[in-house]
C-alpha cells in the first residue's frame, strides 16, 4: 500500500493508526516483532512527483505510506501491511490514509497547489467496498474535487475477485475517482477485463521498466504495455525511472507520465512543497536533463 500543516478541519478520532508522523494509537495487535501495538511507533505520508514526460510538467503525486518503528527506524512499508491484512487493522489503517491524504489536497489546494494525489487500497478494502464511501465522504467534508483523487488497484487485487472489485471500482468511477491499474504487467488481467474496467490508466511495473535501457527483452515488453494502453485510450505512468536513457526511450515509445528518483525521491509534504518551488520542467528534447539535488545515492 502505497499514502501536513496548519489549521485544518478537525479529526475523526478513530482508534488506529494515528495521523501522518503522529504515533500509532492501541488497537490490540502486535507488530511483527511481538510488541504490543503501542509501541508500534508510527505512520506517516510521502509523496513521489508524477511528471508528464513530454513536457515536464508535474501532473500528480503517489501517496506513499512509510512506518518509523521506535527501534527499527524505517520500516518496509509492506512488512505493515502483511501484519494489518490479517487483522480488522487493515479497514482503520486504509480510513486514516484515505483521510490524511485528502486533508493534504485540500491543504495544497488552499496554498494554491493544484495536484491530483494516488493512494493504494487493499484487496480487503476493495473487497467490502466501504472504500468508496469513505472517499465520498471524505471528498465532501474536506471541500476537494473527486477529479483530485485517484486510487490504484493491482492486477493480483483485480484477479481475486473481479465481480466484487468491478462494483467497488464502478462506485468510485461514479463519484468520479479515477482508477489506475497498478504494477501492470505482473498480473494475469485479460484483455477483457482492461476493456470492461472503468479505468483511466495502467503504471507499468518498475521490475521491466529498471531493466528495460539494458534488457531488448524489457524493453519491447514496455513498448508493447504502453501500445496496447494507449489503443484503449488509457495513460500510461511508468514507475521506476532512475536514469536519463530509461527516460528518453519512454519518450519514444510514447509514455505518458513517469516517476521515480531520475525525477525526485518520495518525500514528506512539507519538502514536496520546497521541492516543488524549484523544480524546473525537465523535457526529452534539448539541452541537458535538470538532476534533481536529492537524487538517489546508490542503494
Amino acid at each position: 500500500m502505497s499514502v501536513v500543516g496548519n489549521a485544518a478541519p478537525t479529526r475523526r478520532r478513530d482508534a488506529g493508526p494515528g495521523p501522518a508522523g503522529h504515533p500509532l494509537e492501541p488497537t490490540g495487535w502486535a507488530n511483527p516483532d511481538g510488541d504490543p501495538a503501542d509501541d508500534a511507533g508510527e505512520i506517516t505520508m510521502y509523496y513521489q512527483p508524477q511528471i508528464a514526460i513530454a513536457t515536464g510538467e508535474v501532473v500528480g503525486v503517489e501517496a506513499l505510506l512509510r512506518w518509523r518503528h521506535p527501534r527499527r527506524g524505517m520500516v518496509d512499508p509492506e512488512e505493515l501491511i502483511r501484519v494489518a491484512e490479517q487483522s480488522a487493522v487493515m479497514r482503520l489503517l486504509t480510513r486514516r490514509v484515505v483521510d490524511d491524504v485528502v486533508e493534504q489536497l485540500a491543504k495544497w489546494s488552499a496554498a494554491g497547489i493544484g495536484l491530483r494525489a494516488a493512494l493504494n487500497v487493499s484487496v480487503r478494502d476493495l473487497h467490502t467496498g466501504e472504500i468508496a464511501d469513505q472517499i465520498a465522504d471524505r471528498l465532501a467534508s474536506y471541500g476537494v474535487p473527486a477529479e483530485r483523487l485517484q486510487v490504484e488497484i493491482t492486477e493480483g487485487a483485480l484477479m481475486a475477485d473481479p465481480r466484487r472489485v468491478l462494483a467497488t471500482i464502478s462506485h468510485l468511477h461514479r463519484i468520479g475517482v479515477a482508477i489506475s491499474l497498478d504494477d501492470f504487467g505482473t498480473g494475469y488481467s485479460s484483455l477483457q477485463h482492461l476493456r470492461r474496467l472503468p479505468l483511466s490508466e495502467v503504471k507499468v511495473d518498475r521490475s521491466f521498466v529498471l531493466g528495460m535501457a539494458d534488457d531488448a527483452d524489457d524493453a519491447a515488453i514496455v513498448r508493447s504495455m504502453i501500445e496496447l494502453a494507449g489503443a484503449l485510450g488509457l495513460r500510461v505512468v511508468a514507475e521506476g525511472v532512475e536514469d536519463e536513457r530509461t527516460w528518453r526511450m519512454l519518450h519514444a515509445a510514447g509514455c505518458d507520465a513517469a516517476q521515480g528518483w531520475f525525477y525526485a525521491r518520495p518525500m514528506p509534504a512539507e519538502e514536496l512543497v520546497t521541492w516543488l518551488a524549484r523544480y524546473r520542467p525537465v523535457r526529452p528534447t534539448g539541452g541537458h536533463p535538470q538532476a534533481d539535488s536529492g537524487r538517489r545515492p546508490g542503494r
